[in-house]
Protein backbone atom coordinates (compact mmCIF):
# COMPACT_ATOMS: atom_id res chain seq x y z
CA UNK A 1 0.00 0.00 0.00
CA UNK A 2 2.55 2.53 0.65
CA UNK A 3 4.73 1.75 -2.35
CA UNK A 4 1.52 2.07 -4.34
CA UNK A 5 0.73 5.63 -3.12
CA UNK A 6 4.68 6.49 -3.82
CA UNK A 7 4.28 5.55 -7.06
CA UNK A 8 1.19 7.54 -7.03
CA UNK A 9 2.33 10.87 -5.83
CA UNK A 10 4.15 11.89 -8.87
CA UNK A 11 1.46 11.11 -10.95
CA UNK A 12 -0.68 12.94 -8.89
CA UNK A 13 1.46 16.18 -9.79
CA UNK A 14 1.92 15.56 -13.42
CA UNK A 15 -2.10 14.76 -13.70
CA UNK A 16 -2.50 18.74 -12.17
CA UNK A 17 0.42 19.94 -14.42
CA UNK A 18 -1.58 18.40 -17.49
CA UNK A 19 -4.95 19.79 -16.42
CA UNK A 20 -3.49 23.39 -16.34
CA UNK A 21 -0.77 23.40 -18.69
CA UNK A 22 -2.73 21.85 -21.38
CA UNK A 23 -5.43 24.69 -21.78
CA UNK A 24 -2.66 27.11 -21.80
CA UNK A 25 -0.65 25.60 -24.53
CA UNK A 26 -3.76 24.91 -26.17
CA UNK A 27 -4.61 28.62 -26.11
CA UNK A 28 -0.87 29.35 -26.97
CA UNK A 29 -1.40 27.89 -30.31
CA UNK A 30 -4.94 29.71 -30.91
CA UNK A 31 -5.17 31.13 -34.39
CA UNK A 32 -7.31 34.01 -32.93
CA UNK A 33 -3.64 35.40 -30.97
CA UNK A 34 -2.95 36.80 -34.58
CA UNK A 35 -5.74 39.41 -34.48
CA UNK A 36 -5.20 40.43 -30.22
CA UNK A 37 -2.76 42.95 -29.01
CA UNK A 38 -0.27 42.07 -26.18
CA UNK A 39 -2.49 43.42 -23.37
CA UNK A 40 -5.43 41.65 -24.63
CA UNK A 41 -3.45 38.17 -24.89
CA UNK A 42 -1.79 39.13 -21.86
CA UNK A 43 -5.26 39.76 -19.87
CA UNK A 44 -6.97 36.41 -21.31
CA UNK A 45 -4.05 34.29 -20.32
CA UNK A 46 -4.32 35.55 -16.46
CA UNK A 47 -8.07 34.25 -16.64
CA UNK A 48 -7.24 31.13 -17.40
CA UNK A 49 -3.96 30.88 -15.33
CA UNK A 50 -6.83 32.16 -12.38
CA UNK A 51 -9.15 29.56 -13.46
CA UNK A 52 -6.36 26.37 -12.99
CA UNK A 53 -4.99 28.19 -9.66
CA UNK A 54 -9.36 28.11 -8.77
CA UNK A 55 -8.63 24.13 -9.05
CA UNK A 56 -5.74 24.00 -7.01
CA UNK A 57 -7.37 25.52 -4.42
CA UNK A 58 -10.04 22.52 -3.38
CA UNK A 59 -6.83 19.76 -3.59
CA UNK A 60 -4.80 22.12 -1.61
CA UNK A 61 -7.66 22.49 1.54
CA UNK A 62 -8.53 18.54 1.40
CA UNK A 63 -4.72 17.34 1.40
CA UNK A 64 -5.21 15.46 -1.75
CA UNK A 65 -1.82 17.04 -2.98
CA UNK A 66 0.79 14.34 -1.70
CA UNK A 67 4.37 15.46 -0.54
CA UNK A 68 2.37 18.30 1.53
CA UNK A 69 1.67 18.61 5.26
CA UNK A 70 -1.33 20.09 6.52
CA UNK A 71 0.69 23.34 7.09
CA UNK A 72 1.80 23.76 3.82
CA UNK A 73 -1.13 23.09 2.18
CA UNK A 74 -2.85 26.08 4.52
CA UNK A 75 0.22 28.03 3.60
CA UNK A 76 -0.12 27.14 0.29
CA UNK A 77 -3.59 27.63 -0.08
CA UNK A 78 -3.19 31.43 1.58
CA UNK A 79 -0.49 32.07 -1.44
CA UNK A 80 -2.64 30.65 -4.17
CA UNK A 81 -5.15 32.80 -2.92
CA UNK A 82 -3.10 35.84 -3.16
CA UNK A 83 -2.07 34.70 -6.85
CA UNK A 84 -5.57 34.13 -7.70
CA UNK A 85 -6.67 37.75 -6.76
CA UNK A 86 -3.55 38.81 -9.01
CA UNK A 87 -4.12 37.09 -11.50
CA UNK A 88 -7.83 38.23 -11.77
CA UNK A 89 -6.97 42.01 -11.22
CA UNK A 90 -4.59 41.23 -14.47
CA UNK A 91 -7.37 40.17 -15.73
CA UNK A 92 -9.52 42.43 -15.94
CA UNK A 93 -7.05 45.95 -16.24
CA UNK A 94 -6.18 43.99 -19.27
CA UNK A 95 -9.61 44.37 -20.25
CA UNK A 96 -10.41 47.61 -19.01
CA UNK A 97 -7.26 49.06 -21.17
CA UNK A 98 -7.87 47.33 -24.56
CA UNK A 99 -11.79 48.15 -23.94
CA UNK A 100 -12.99 50.43 -21.40
CA UNK A 101 -16.91 50.92 -22.71
CA UNK A 102 -16.78 46.67 -22.25
CA UNK A 103 -15.68 46.37 -19.08
CA UNK A 104 -18.15 49.62 -17.37
CA UNK A 105 -20.94 47.46 -19.26
CA UNK A 106 -19.47 44.28 -17.41
CA UNK A 107 -19.27 45.65 -14.07
CA UNK A 108 -22.26 47.88 -14.00
CA UNK A 109 -24.11 43.67 -15.37
CA UNK A 110 -25.81 45.64 -18.34
CA UNK A 111 -23.49 43.96 -21.02
CA UNK A 112 -25.19 41.96 -23.84
CA UNK A 113 -22.79 39.09 -23.51
CA UNK A 114 -23.95 36.04 -21.38
CA UNK A 115 -20.63 35.20 -19.67
CA UNK A 116 -19.94 38.72 -18.19
CA UNK A 117 -22.30 38.59 -15.16
CA UNK A 118 -20.84 35.35 -14.18
CA UNK A 119 -17.39 36.32 -14.41
CA UNK A 120 -18.30 39.65 -12.33
CA UNK A 121 -19.97 37.66 -9.48
CA UNK A 122 -17.04 35.55 -9.70
CA UNK A 123 -14.26 38.20 -9.08
CA UNK A 124 -16.04 39.75 -6.18
CA UNK A 125 -16.36 36.90 -3.88
CA UNK A 126 -12.86 36.37 -5.09
CA UNK A 127 -11.95 39.87 -3.28
CA UNK A 128 -14.61 39.00 -0.52
CA UNK A 129 -12.73 36.07 0.58
CA UNK A 130 -9.25 38.09 0.10
CA UNK A 131 -10.53 40.62 2.21
CA UNK A 132 -11.79 38.67 4.74
CA UNK A 133 -8.87 36.52 5.13
CA UNK A 134 -6.97 39.24 5.34
CA UNK A 135 -9.22 40.98 8.52
CA UNK A 136 -9.54 37.29 10.00
CA UNK A 137 -7.26 37.82 12.76
CA UNK A 138 -8.42 41.18 13.36
CA UNK A 139 -11.92 40.19 14.04
CA UNK A 140 -11.43 37.44 15.65
CA UNK A 141 -13.12 34.93 13.85
CA UNK A 142 -13.43 31.75 14.73
CA UNK A 143 -13.24 28.58 12.80
CA UNK A 144 -16.48 28.21 12.75
CA UNK A 145 -17.41 31.28 11.51
CA UNK A 146 -14.91 31.64 8.74
CA UNK A 147 -16.15 28.35 7.19
CA UNK A 148 -19.92 29.70 7.30
CA UNK A 149 -18.31 33.18 5.28
CA UNK A 150 -15.77 31.51 3.57
CA UNK A 151 -17.39 28.09 1.92
CA UNK A 152 -20.60 29.68 0.18
CA UNK A 153 -18.16 32.63 -1.26
CA UNK A 154 -16.08 29.47 -2.49
CA UNK A 155 -19.03 27.89 -4.48
CA UNK A 156 -20.13 30.99 -5.81
CA UNK A 157 -16.45 31.21 -7.11
CA UNK A 158 -16.53 27.90 -8.23
CA UNK A 159 -19.63 28.02 -10.16
CA UNK A 160 -19.24 31.45 -11.35
CA UNK A 161 -16.18 30.83 -12.66
CA UNK A 162 -16.80 27.69 -14.94
CA UNK A 163 -19.77 29.20 -16.29
CA UNK A 164 -17.73 32.07 -16.88
CA UNK A 165 -15.46 30.42 -18.97
CA UNK A 166 -17.49 27.74 -20.54
CA UNK A 167 -19.52 30.40 -22.05
CA UNK A 168 -17.02 32.47 -23.58
CA UNK A 169 -15.96 31.64 -27.34
CA UNK A 170 -12.36 32.80 -27.51
CA UNK A 171 -8.65 31.28 -27.79
CA UNK A 172 -9.27 28.39 -24.89
CA UNK A 173 -9.89 24.99 -26.97
CA UNK A 174 -13.42 23.58 -26.27
CA UNK A 175 -12.09 20.11 -24.94
CA UNK A 176 -9.33 21.00 -22.68
CA UNK A 177 -11.65 24.27 -21.41
CA UNK A 178 -14.36 21.80 -20.66
CA UNK A 179 -11.96 19.14 -18.74
CA UNK A 180 -10.65 21.74 -16.36
CA UNK A 181 -13.88 22.80 -15.90
CA UNK A 182 -15.15 19.37 -14.78
CA UNK A 183 -11.90 19.23 -12.57
CA UNK A 184 -12.89 22.34 -10.67
CA UNK A 185 -16.10 21.21 -10.39
CA UNK A 186 -15.33 17.79 -9.17
CA UNK A 187 -12.12 18.57 -6.88
CA UNK A 188 -14.93 21.49 -5.53
CA UNK A 189 -17.21 18.79 -4.86
CA UNK A 190 -15.64 16.37 -3.09
CA UNK A 191 -13.69 18.53 -1.04
CA UNK A 192 -16.89 19.84 0.31
CA UNK A 193 -18.04 16.64 1.02
CA UNK A 194 -15.26 15.19 2.22
CA UNK A 195 -15.12 18.05 4.93
CA UNK A 196 -18.48 17.44 6.03
CA UNK A 197 -17.93 13.96 6.66
CA UNK A 198 -14.92 14.54 8.30
CA UNK A 199 -16.83 17.14 10.81
CA UNK A 200 -19.61 14.75 11.54
CA UNK A 201 -17.34 12.10 12.38
CA UNK A 202 -15.51 14.49 14.99
CA UNK A 203 -18.51 15.43 16.36
CA UNK A 204 -19.96 11.70 17.22
CA UNK A 205 -16.44 10.79 18.46
CA UNK A 206 -16.71 14.46 21.03
CA UNK A 207 -20.45 13.30 21.94
CA UNK A 208 -19.29 9.66 22.36
CA UNK A 209 -16.41 10.95 24.46
CA UNK A 210 -18.82 13.18 26.17
CA UNK A 211 -20.61 10.23 26.90
CA UNK A 212 -18.10 8.51 28.63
Amino acid sequence: MTRWRSARAPLIWVALALAIGVPVAAAAASEQLAWRDPVYILAGFAGIIALGLVLVQPLLIGGYLPGLSAYRNRRAHHWIGGALVLAILIHVAGLWITSPPDMVDALTFSSPTPFSPFGVIAMWAIFAVALLALLRRPLGLRPRTWRFLHMPLALVIVVGSVIHSLLIEGTMETTSKAALCALVLAASVKVMIDLQVWRKRRTFRGDGVARQ
